[in-house]
């Protein structure tokens, strides 16, 4: 029984990643558990838990004296010689407990000690799997979609989480089986277990699938340089070459839109202008405000500045409901005036 118990150790170590340590510690907080439930609290037992011989020993511990007033606690010494001859007054004898004795609660207690160890150790290895991909994108597998709420449940590879409604891409709709990247925004240990949110419409998902399908972000030839986002409509993302010799817009769109376009079918084709990012604030407007063409602008003070387009510019360049003016101006941080000629 008992080499089968410590191949059970070593089955939930390789096949769990619990580590055999943690269970074994578990196992004796669970032997004297039990103990304690059929000797009406006492507490005087020691647990040797051998893994190399594969033995699990109990001992009871009593203290050796002339006469014995609590027998739960105390031996005699002419008793304590019996189990073994070099006991002495005032020391303390050792008597083995068989845990097949232990009553059918004690056994039950026991049990529950180990399972809740089990599954404890099982939260741990959850939170630390999501804590070391928080803020990263995960590949996850469609479980189920709620049709009363609209939120989708869904396996991360790790444990199944959910996607609630209001993260989700507006317009969008998921079917079992699906495949779907989701953005790990945090990660939060409760009770139950871990509490992970998860995205589809935090800018952090746009910065990821760049970094993930073009490779001089990767290398860091090209560096994101802010990003401003309404899920579902549209994007703007600044982008740096610290190559001279490497367009940070060319190398993001490729050619014929080659690279843009897988970021662009997981986010449900979703509108991204890519822009390059200028130091100079001037520029840097210009720019964000694409694809409206601008004349010039002027900084009316260090975060405002007043922006002037042709006529047939002003609409393109506010965009519909103001939205190409206000990720413009999310993006450089300046509050953008837009005037006529």
């Amino acid at each position: 029984m008992n080499t089968e118990f410590f191949n059970a150790l070593d089955a939930l170590e390789k096949e769990r990643g619990i580590p055999k340590q943690y269970m074994l510690e578990r196992v004796e907080a669970a032997l004297i558990s039990a103990y304690k439930k059929d000797n009406g609290g006492n507490d005087n037992v020691r647990i040797v838990l051998d893994a190399d011989k594969k033995d699990v020993k109990v001992y009871q511990q009593k203290t050796i004296v002339e006469v014995v007033e609590n027998p739960e606690l105390e031996i005699t010494v002419d008793d304590a010689r019996k189990i073994n001859r070099r006991y002495v007054l005032g020391g303390v004898a050792e008597i083995e407990v068989k845990t097949k004795n232990f009553g059918r609660i004690s056994a039950q207690t026991a049990k529950q000690v180990i399972i809740q160890g089990i599954r404890e150790a099982e939260r741990s290895m959850m939170i630390k799997e999501y804590e070391s991909k928080r803020e990263e994108v995960v590949t996850a597998t469609v479980v189920k979609v709620d049709p009363v709420d609209g939120n989708v449940r869904v396996h991360t590879g790790t444990s199944e989480a959910t996607l609630l409604k209001s993260e989700q891409i507006p317009g969008e709709e998921f079917v079992a089986g699906q495949h779907v990247k989701v953005f790990i925004m945090e990660v939060k240990n409760e009770v139950k277990g871990p509490l992970v949110t998860l995205s589809r419409t935090h800018f952090g998902l746009v910065k990821r699938l760049f970094e993930i399908e073009i490779p001089e972000i990767q290398d860091g030839t090209v560096v994101i340089k802010g990003i401003s986002r309404e899920a579902g409509s549209r994007t703007k993302i600044a982008v740096e070459s610290r190559d001279p010799n490497v367009d940070p817009v060319g190398a993001c769109i490729g050619n014929h839109g080659s690279r843009i376009a897988g970021i662009l079918n997981e986010l449900g084709n979703e509108k991204i202008d890519v822009i390059k990012y200028s130091e100079i604030p001037e520029e840097y407007v210009q720019a964000a405000l694409s694809p409206a063409t601008v004349k010039s602008v002027t900084f009316d003070g260090e975060r405002s500045c007043r922006v002037i387009v042709d006529p047939d510019q002003l609409s393109l360049a506010i965009g519909k409901e103001g939205q190409n003016a206000r990720l413009a101006a999310r993006l450089t941080g300046f509050k953008i005036d837009i005037k006529t000629v």
